[in-house]
C-alpha cells in the first residue's frame, strides 16, 4: 500500500500541468470524505459506535478532516499545518500499520485509503497549487498540534477517552511504550513530532537554498 502512494504521487507530479489533475482532486476528497463516512456507518451497522473511542479526535483523523478543509478551500494556512500533521502522521501510520482486522477485511482497505489520500492530499497542494511550506510553518504546525491537544485533553476527561494517547498509553505494545512513563511519554512525542516536521521541511529548505544560491 505505500508503494500505492508512492505511484499516486508520482502521477500527481507527471499531471500537475494536465487539465485532468482537476478530476485527480475530486479522487482524493472521495477517498477522504468516503473513508470516514463508510467508517461511522461501519461503527452504526455494528453497534461500536462510542463517544469513547470513535469520534474523529485521534491525530490521523483531524488530519483527515484538515485534509478535506484545505482542498476544498486552498486555504494556505490550512496546508501550512495539514502538511506536517498529515503527512507525518499518515506515512509513519503506513510504515508501521496498526492493524486489527486482516485483509480482506473492510477496515484494512479503509486505514490504508484513508492514510494515502491524506498524504495525497499535501501532495496535491504542492505539485499542483505550487504551496510550499516555510520555516515559520513549522512552528505554526507545533502550535497547532499543542492547542489540538490541549482541547482533545478536556474531551478525553469528559468521554473517558484516550484520543491522542493523553490519558494513557495504548493498550496494545507500542513505540510509546520505550518513551517513558505518564505523562512524560507526551514529552517524548513532541519532540518526536517536532523532529519530524524539520525533517519533513528540510527538503523545501535546501530547494529555498539552491534557488537563492542561482
Amino acid at each position: 500500500m505505500l508503494i500505492i502512494a508512492v505511484l499516486c504521487t508520482m502521477a500527481l507530479y507527471f499531471l500537475r500541468n494536465n487539465s485532468s489533475v482537476h478530476y485527480i482532486k475530486l479522487f482524493i476528497l472521495f477517498g477522504l470524505v468516503g473513508s470516514e463516512l463508510t467508517l461511522n456507518i461501519w461503527y452504526l451497522l455494528n453497534g461500536a459506535w462510542d463517544i469513547a473511542y470513535t469520534l474523529p479526535l485521534q491525530l490521523c483523523s483531524i488530519s483527515l478532516y484538515l485534509s478535506i478543509f484545505m482542498l476544498i478551500t486552498k486555504k494556505y494556512a490550512l496546508f501550512e499545518i495539514t502538511f506536517f500533521l498529515g503527512i507525518g502522521g499518515a506515512i509513519q501510520a503506513l510504515l508501521t500499520p496498526e492493524l486489527f482486522y486482516d485483509f480482506p477485511h473492510f477496515r484494512y482497505f479503509h486505514f490504508f485509503i484513508a492514510h494515502i489520500s491524506i498524504v495525497l492530499a499535501s501532495v496535491y497542494m504542492i505539485f499542483v497549487l505550487k504551496y510550499k511550506p516555510t520555516f515559520k510553518s513549522v512552528w505554526k504546525s507545533i502550535l497547532g498540534l499543542n492547542l489540538i491537544a490541549f482541547f482533545v485533553f478536556f474531551v478525553n476527561k469528559a468521554t473517558g477517552g484516550n484520543y491522542m494517547f493523553l490519558s494513557r498509553k495504548p493498550s496494545n505494545p507500542s513505540l510509546i511504550d520505550y518513551l517513558g512513563d505518564y505523562p512524560w511519554y507526551i514529552f517524548s512525542l513532541e519532540l518526536i513530532a517536532l523532529i519530524t516536521f524539520f525533517i519533513l521541511y528540510l527538503p523545501f529548505q535546501v530547494h529555498y537554498y539552491m534557488k537563492k544560491k542561482d
